[in-house]
């Protein structure tokens, strides 16, 4: 069979994608994806994402043992333990430990896929990873894939189309069939692929990360491959699985 990949542009467009019944990927490369594929990679236990500040802080208060973390406008809320930098979310701070995870976009798009059966985390870091699980998972469930791109502040996010395009690299071309936003974004990435720091450096998003003293979080989460890690969200939390890389 074939399998049908799509890509959607904002948050709020997940609700399409559980409408059809597919494998969702989300995307939110700078940086809440980047930050939740770092912070399993180093041993945190689970991630629950939260949307809003208000419902963060009342789990955490029913959890004291969790970590707070997130950002709004890019920094860390002074009460919370963690921000949205996947450079904090080193072995030492997060190593069995549950992390309460609120963002402006990232953990939106989580939220609004929670409908759908299988919903993974996807950045550079970990695209070969979770594009092999997600091909595999479709084929035997005889479903689609839908990229969710986070975007920023409900606005179409650079880093993330590109990025919807590495992972889509990563699929086996003669089992696929792509969209037009898929092939527009796979077009991108093979444009870009040659100097993805860079490219990266172009977007919106980015140059505000650099005003709030966060160029670091670009070049770290520009990275291709270097995680064998595959977030799923089910449940209300995200863990890692299994992947075939």
């Amino acid at each position: 069979m074939v399998i049908n990949v799509n890509v959607e542009f904002l948050a709020k467009d997940a609700t399409k994608a559980v409408g059809r019944g597919d494998l969702i990927i989300v995307i939110d490369v700078l940086r809440c994806s980047s930050t939740i594929v770092t912070a399993l990679y180093n041993g945190a236990r689970a991630i629950i994402p939260a949307k809003t500040l208000s419902e963060a802080r009342k789990l955490r208060a029913k959890n004291p043992e969790y970590l707070l973390a997130g950002e709004r406008g890019g920094l860390r809320p002074p009460d919370f333990d963690l921000g949205n930098s996947p450079l904090e979310y080193v072995r030492e701070k997060v190593f069995g430990k549950t992390i309460i995870l609120t963002t402006t976009s990232g953990t939106l798009a989580l939220i609004n896929s929670r409908g759908a059966k299988w919903v993974l985390v996807g950045s550079f870091l970990n695209a070969r990873a979770v594009a092999e699980k997600a091909f595999s998972i479709a084929c035997e469930e005889e479903v689609g894939i839908s990229i969710i791109q986070a975007g920023t502040e409900g606005r179409f996010s650079l880093e993330d189309f590109i990025c919807s395009g590495a992972i889509l690299s990563r699929l086996p071309d003669e089992s696929v069939g792509f969209s037009d936003s898929a092939q527009a974004a796979l077009l991108a990435f093979r444009y870009a692929k040659n100097d993805l720091y860079a490219n990266l450096m172009r977007s919106n998003h980015s140059k505000k990360l650099i005003k709030l003293g966060f160029g670091e979080d670009i070049k770290f989460s520009s990275q291709m491959d270097i995680y064998a890690i595959v977030p799923l969200f089910r449940g209300g939390i995200i863990t890692k699985i299994n992947s075939n890389y």
